[in-house]
């Protein structure tokens, strides 16, 4: 996007910019079309996103640092959904501002406990309503926005697609104005912060649940075992932790289909990312009632944000 000149002409400015809502909302989607690279990974089964991910853009005396959250949700049965849900929370705290994101005209349950969580920050926040495109009455947009105006206390409100890339550069000046002045914090040219075998898990678990869907609950965890660079070669193995043995056998499919195509889908996106070739190698893993262990969320790398 171009800043404005009012921009260009001041000093630096970098802050955080927490990105919350509930689940399936489009957080990740939106993160990855701003920053203009895939960073967080996306799928239509809710909660695809379990870890805080920063995203970072740079241009010009602007560096912003998004943080993709969770979806928040209702009920939480099991430590890993106690986990997203802190993740979320904790967030939106200590940030310069916060980019609530809804679904068009849908407003849940969950919608509004995650308005609720926002009364109680001094962030500004701004509330960008997803996916207007899918909307065939676009007279119908204007009362909606009104109403979530007079409803939430909110900065401002931008209808967005982020999909299809459209008002992001609205949404991006709005957020630059609420910046303060200040010496970036990362390099230009980096996009996160976290490690290339985070990455790799991330990437992982996408295509499983990119392919599975509703066939395999949320109780499936990657682990990289071995993350090694020979040359211009790059050793990738992942351990994929499932609860039940039934879980096993759909993911691996039937003589192993299943899981050499998820191998192949990601091994494609992890060359893209790295920009080496790669050799990866998928195990799977019985593991009962690691969801719902705090220990074992630990040593997966589910810790508080």
């Amino acid at each position: 996007m171009t800043f404005d000149s009012d921009t260009e002409n001041t000093d630096t400015r970098c802050g955080y910019v927490a990105i919350v809502g509930r689940p399936n909302v489009g957080k990740s989607t939106l993160l990855n079309h701003i920053l203009g690279q895939k960073i967080s990974i996306t799928s239509r089964k809710p909660q695809t996103t379990r870890n805080a991910v920063v995203g970072i853009k740079t241009e010009g005396g602007v560096q912003i640092i998004f943080v993709d959250t969770p979806g928040m949700h209702l009920g939480q049965q099991k430590a890993i959904n106690r986990y997203m849900n802190r993740a979320a929370t904790t967030a939106m705290k200590d940030v310069d501002v916060v980019v609530f994101v809804v679904d068009r005209f849908i407003w849940t349950e969950e919608d509004e406990a995650v308005a609720e969580k926002l009364q109680h920050i001094n962030s500004p926040v701004i509330l960008a309503v997803n996916k207007v495109d899918q909307i065939e009455d676009k007279e119908t947009l204007l009362p909606h926005l009104q109403q979530l105006a007079e409803k939430l206390n909110i900065a401002e409100i931008v209808p967005i697609s982020a999909l299809r890339n459209n008002n992001l550069d609205r949404l991006e000046q709005l957020i630059i104005e609420r910046l303060p002045e200040g010496i970036h914090m990362y390099p230009e040219d980096q996009i996160t912060d976290r490690s290339s075998r985070f990455m790799a898990a991330e990437i992982v678990r996408e295509k499983i649940t990119r392919q599975l869907g509703d066939e395999l609950p949320y109780e499936m965890a990657v682990e990289i075992e071995e993350f090694k660079q020979e040359g211009n070669l790059l050793n990738i193995s992942a351990l994929i932790l499932v609860e039940r043995d039934g879980q096993k056998k759909i993911l691996i499919g039937d003589k192993g289909a299943r899981i050499k195509l998820i191998g192949t889908e990601a091994r494609i996106d992890m060359e893209k990312l790295f920009e080496m070739k790669i050799m990866l190698k998928l195990w799977v893993k019985v593991k009962s009632g690691w969801s719902d262990d705090e220990r074992a969320l630990r040593s997966l790398g589910y810790n508080d944000f």
